[in-house]
């Protein structure tokens, strides 16, 4: 449990190590890493697993969006869930005992977060985690264990929605429990005006605005299986015969589409590289459609205003469904359209600096990470 006080007076900026691993977490800690650097009361150590070890994937973003590069770098990526995660929560365990962070900062769902919170609940540093409280209710998804794990956790739930707030609080999870909104909004507002001035892709492309579609698809579900893996291909052609559709490919799907002997290139179909986070916010800010299994992408599209089509069977992020922006590929209407109450409010950044300072204590606990013996 963390002590609760004030706002920090002491000169000292407090230290918090923040670990990220995947593109998405880029996407979302950059506008609250310079909020956090502008207020000069943290010290943050940010640890970069390699989870998404591809440049652009990853490191792309440090130069486009001015963002410090990490502290840290561990290079872990590939092998199955345990064994990533285990390899993970081995490093960063280590450099928790280095740094002696007041906090440890998690974001999201993904292997990296999961390592990330249990190095630091074994040390009993706490943990604050970011889109706290979303369920997709599909324990067969990865995702589903770690973000319920993670949750449990946590000191500090940082949620983007009240669904997430309602969520967390049938499993009996009430404290620390704060409702912020969703930085992904506060990083569309920073990258949207950058991309206008600076992404050139739609040139390159060829592309006329609201004359095309965006896709993209990469969670284990959907590339794992060479069955469900020719259903999407095949979904696929069906919506580029409405409009041409540009498919940017992750590593793990271009890989996938080849064990599979599938080739997705056509006339109205094409298979580009990963692209940088401004290339892309541009790309899906004048799309028709953007049809995807990334949850970043469902909330994007909405914030643009862009319907979206989910390659999956259920959704976290149920509000873009209810609210007719987003449905399922096997629904084949959507709800009536109406603005989400509540969602894509900016400044959420500044919200949780305001709960890290009250919620962080100002001296650390007597029983140090270094000090915390072995079970």
């Amino acid at each position: 449990m963390t002590e609760r006080i004030g706002h920090p007076e002491s000169r000292t900026p407090i230290r918090i190590v923040t670990v990220l691993g995947t593109r998405p977490q880029f996407v979302k800690a950059f506008p609250l890493s310079r909020r956090l650097r502008e207020t000069g009361q943290f010290d943050e150590v940010v640890i970069h697993t390699g989870q998404h070890f591809d440049p652009d994937m990853s490191d792309v973003f440090f130069a486009e969006l001015g963002i410090r590069s990490p502290r840290y770098y561990l290079d872990i990526h590939g092998g199955r869930h345990g064994e990533m995660t285990g390899r993970m929560m081995q490093a960063v365990e280590t450099i928790l005992v280095s740094e002696q962070p007041r906090a440890v900062i998690v974001y999201g769902d993904t292997n990296s977060t999961l390592a990330g919170a249990l190095a630091a609940s074994k040390l009993n540093i706490p943990i604050v985690h970011i889109e706290a409280g979303l369920r997709s209710y599909n324990r067969r998804m990865p995702e589903e264990i770690n973000r319920v794990v993670v949750d449990h956790l946590s000191a500090v739930l940082l949620c983007p929605t009240s669904r997430a707030v309602d969520n967390l609080k049938r499993e009996g999870i009430v404290h620390g429990v704060h409702q912020v909104g969703d930085l992904t909004f506060d990083a569309a507002l920073i990258a949207t005006p950058l991309a206008a001035r600076m992404s050139a892709i739609l040139l390159q492309l060829g592309l006329e605005p609201r004359r095309y579609g965006v896709a993209t698809f990469h969670r284990a579900e959907n590339v794992s299986s060479g069955e469900r893996l020719a259903r999407i291909a095949a979904y696929l052609r069906a919506e580029a015969e409405r409009r041409p559709l540009i498919l940017p490919l992750h590593p793990r799907t271009r890989e996938a589409l080849k064990t599979a002997g599938l080739n997705l290139d056509s006339e109205m179909v094409k298979t580009i590289e990963p692209l940088g986070y401004l290339d892309m916010c541009q790309l899906v800010r004048w799309a028709e459609v953007v049809i995807t299994d990334s949850g970043g992408l469902q909330r994007e599209a909405y914030f643009h205003r862009i319907p979206c089509v989910t390659l999956r069977d259920e959704t976290e992020w149920n509000e873009t469904v209810e609210y007719g922006w987003n449905r399922m590929w096997s629904v084949p209407e959507y709800r009536e359209r109406r603005d989400i109450p509540g969602y894509g409010t900016e400044a959420t950044a500044g919200r949780i600096i305001d709960i890290l300072c009250t919620s962080l204590a100002r001296e650390r606990p007597a029983d140090s990470p270094a000090s915390s013996p072995a079970a």
